[in-house]
């Protein structure tokens, strides 16, 4: 019996109704990224909400390059989208366990940048916070789905993709929360951007290390978040506003949610039977 054999059932009718969900979820989240981008003459993300998205919007905003990961999420997820369709895929059993999960989070993705371009800055905060739990849901099937007969394109377009996904968004969501907060309280709380910021990091950091544990200690999720955290550092290094103690907490927190998978995922490759 091979790896296919040992996923795949008798299909469904639900099956193919799965795959078309997702390829439409696919195509409504593209086509609001290309709005999102600023393409036919609309406004960018970052100056959309009075320029409150930007860099420059709260202390706990990553640097523009942070940004580029979205690049890496959205290419994954097309060719995700691309691979489930085939039809060797339509009666796998991690395809029905991963495929609505994945899919919503698609359309939250697609709905944050509606939100960002025609809604209001709290709207924006609740839908990322929705997409936050979604891509928990999304990753939390996925490990718990997990064959390690499934084969590389398994591994990276479902774990690794939604693990990046998720790892991003975590701190997509703290930056987003800054924004409007930042919008809504006193000037005075200013004073206690240093003490605020470097607490919500370590909060950071005891998330990171929970969604590492939980999910056995896969990488992906920390190596998106201690991306963003990198940028963020950099951005309150050379930016503005400049804040140092929440740079230098940024980089510490970034090796903390990092180094304990890493050093696991390299046992893996040493001595395979780790887990």
């Amino acid at each position: 019996m091979n790896a296919r054999d040992h996923v795949t059932t008798t299909p469904h009718g639900s099956d193919l109704v799965r795959q078309i969900v997702l390829l439409s979820a696919v195509s409504f989240m593209l086509i609001a990224a290309v709005i999102g981008a600023g393409a036919f003459g609309n406004t960018a993300v970052e100056d959309q909400q009075g320029g409150a998205l930007d860099t420059d919007g709260s202390y706990l905003a990553p640097a523009g390059p942070a940004f580029s990961i979205w690049s890496v999420i959205y290419l994954g997820l097309i060719a995700y989208a691309i691979w489930q369709a085939l039809p060797r895929q339509r009666a796998s059993e991690r395809q029905r366990a991963m495929g609505w999960p994945i899919a919503v989070t698609m359309v939250l993705n697609g709905l944050w940048l509606v939100a960002a371009r025609f809604g209001t800055l709290f709207l924006t905060v609740v839908v990322i916070v929705l997409l936050l739990v979604a891509l928990g849901w999304a990753f939390r099937t996925a490990v718990v789905t997990r064959d390690p007969r499934g084969g590389v394109l398994d591994s990276v377009l479902i774990d690794g993709v939604t693990g990046l996904h998720l790892g991003w968004v975590t701190l997509a969501t703290v930056a987003n929360t800054a924004a409007w907060l930042t919008t809504v309280v006193p000037p005075s709380w200013e004073d206690a951007a240093s003490a605020i910021g470097v607490t919500v990091l370590v909060v950071v950091a005891i998330i990171g290390l929970a969604i590492a544990w939980r999910s056995g200690w896969r990488v992906a999720p920390a190596l998106a978040l201690a991306w963003g955290l990198s940028w963020l550092a950099v951005e309150r290094l050379t930016g503005s506003p400049t804040n140092t103690p929440i740079a230098i907490t940024a980089i510490l927190v970034a090796l903390v949610v990092l180094l304990p998978p890493a050093v696991v995922s390299g046992l893996r490759l040493i001595r395979p039977s780790i887990d």
